[in-house]
């Protein structure tokens, strides 16, 4: 029977020195990830890299696993807050202008480090992972589903909580995608458009941005 590996850190920094030893300790992880890959970042080498000794880094994280579900983590909350802080102000404003938001906000947060979204999500072991970038989707999934009940009326597909589905599989697909596999498309705002038009004819029959 496999070892069950605990991805849970020990403790959480609290003081202003303990929160930049950990700022190190994730910092020194994000480069060895997206330079060197999953395979080299032992808790050694990101100690080394950190400035920090080894006995440090274990008073936080009991293991390199701990230590990547909660760069996880950070990486995760980091495109919620950027996703909900351009959303959390238009509940009043059009559905076409919401798509458009939403869309060039998922741009955007995959778009941060993305680099480290592709080791993240190619590379690393799914320890611990699933968990915290499920719940990241859910938090943008319910404000979509707030915003759309908010306008009922308008939207053609009887099942919110399908729609809501389709609607967030449809711009974490696309824009995924498109970060890692094609940034060329990013530039000029085509993407996003062609994505938006994409969503309106789904949820309310209108191929074209008013």
């Amino acid at each position: 029977m496999p070892r069950k590996i605990s991805t849970t850190p020990r403790k959480s920094p609290q003081q202003d020195r303990s929160k930049i030893t950990v700022d190190a300790i994730l910092t020194a992880t994000t480069h060895i990830l997206t330079k060197e890959g999953y395979d080299t970042a032992s808790t050694n080498r990101i100690a080394e890299l950190a400035g920090v000794s080894i006995g440090s880094l274990y008073q936080y994280f009991p293991n390199k696993e701990a230590l990547i579900a909660s760069l996880i983590e950070h990486h995760a909350n980091e495109m919620v807050e950027l996703v909900e802080s351009k959303l959390r102000d238009l509940f009043d404003a059009p559905i076409e202008v919401v798509f458009h938001k939403l869309v060039k906000a998922c741009i955007e947060a995959h778009a941060v480090n993305p680099k480290l979204h592709k080791v993240l999500n190619e590379q690393v072991p799914r320890i611990g992972r699933l968990k915290k970038v499920a719940h990241a989707e859910e938090q943008i999934a319910a404000l979509i589903h707030t915003y759309l009940e908010k306008w009922r009326y308008q939207v053609k597909p009887q099942n919110l909580d399908l729609t809501v589905f389709m609607i967030g599989t449809i711009v974490e697909s696309l824009t995924h995608t498109a970060v890692i596999e094609h940034p060329e498309f990013i530039s000029g705002g085509q993407l996003e458009q062609e994505i938006t038009n994409l969503l309106l004819a789904y949820v309310v029959g209108d191929t074209s941005q008013k």
